[in-house]
């Protein structure tokens, strides 16, 4: 496909018919969506309370299929993401970052932009812009922002630091579906994310907030005012994580990017908010209980 040619747009996702002709959004089964949620916090759990490095170990694996996930999609679109140097940089930019830093993590995240730049040029002029830039979007969506995970961990009470941005930006996700379920009358961007409603951010809100402030105090000795501050963030933050990886699965044409996991879709579609949320609450973790 040349540079000149344009993508088509992308296909609508149809919705459920009944067979009488009306429209009905297409359910999940609740049950299986909450255990393998619940088998996915399990093992959270049991890998961050034993050794922090196992947590590490699954932070890597998680990642390492979101970014394959990434490049089945887009290329979808005929893009050509530079797979080896994004999986090589990625792995560096977590490990490096766990033993020294901050600093590892931008000079790690640079060499990997630079080795993806490099790596394509055997591939001719054709098509170098879009591969070069979808590929340094990937490395920056996906394991960049998923170092400030590494950097919470690395902290003495790295545990508790994580689990207290997980339980809000889960708050976030169970707040909005039950509040979106029953009361859900508005819709917020229904271009982008149909089912999103304004009543269903209300209900992420209150629960993000109510999370927030029961957490920060108990596990971090924070203000409870500083965890509603962390809820509020949090809450906004993971619904623009929705709502941007809504955006690149209609540009792209899919409904999900993955299937591995049974009623959520991909892992990159259960880390979508979660990567958006890390930056802001880290940020805020740096202000209100510095390590």
């Amino acid at each position: 496909m040349g540079l000149e040619q344009a993508h088509p747009p992308a296909p609508e996702i149809p919705e459920v018919q009944a067979e009488t002709g009306k429209k009905r959004r297409p359910g999940r089964n609740l049950p299986i969506a909450v255990g393998v949620g619940l088998a996915l916090g399990a093992v959270v759990l049991v890998s961050l309370y034993t050794v922090k490095e196992i947590f590490l170990g699954v932070v890597v694996v998680f990642l390492g299929v979101a970014v394959w996930e990434l490049i089945r999609a887009f290329a979808t679109r005929d893009i050509r993401i530079a797979q080896v140097p994004l999986m090589a940089g990625g792995l560096a930019m977590l490990v490096c970052t766990y033993f020294w830093g901050t600093t590892a993590l931008v000079a790690t995240f640079a060499l990997t932009v630079l080795a993806i730049l490099l790596w394509r040029l055997p591939g001719g002029q054709e098509g170098y812009v879009r591969d070069a830039t979808a590929s340094v979007f990937a490395a920056a969506y996906v394991p960049f922002l998923a170092g400030f995970v590494v950097l919470m961990l690395a902290a003495d009470d790295g545990p508790d630091r994580i689990i207290v941005f997980i339980a809000v930006t889960i708050a976030s996700d169970i707040g909005g579906f039950f509040a979106g379920s029953f009361l859900g009358a508005h819709k917020m961007a229904p271009a982008i994310s149909p089912k999103k409603t304004w009543e269903g951010f209300a209900g992420s809100s209150l629960t993000c907030m109510v999370v927030g402030a029961l957490l920060l105090p108990w596990l971090l000795d924070g203000a409870w005012w500083q965890g509603i501050l962390v809820g509020a963030a949090a809450v906004c933050s993971a619904t623009l994580g929705d709502l941007i990886e809504s955006m690149i699965k209609r540009d792209l044409g899919i409904k999900d990017m993955g299937t591995l996991l049974p009623e959520h879709g991909g892992v990159m579609d259960r880390l979508d908010s979660l990567l958006a949320t890390v930056p802001v609450v880290w940020l805020l973790f740096q202000a209100f209980v510095p390590a």
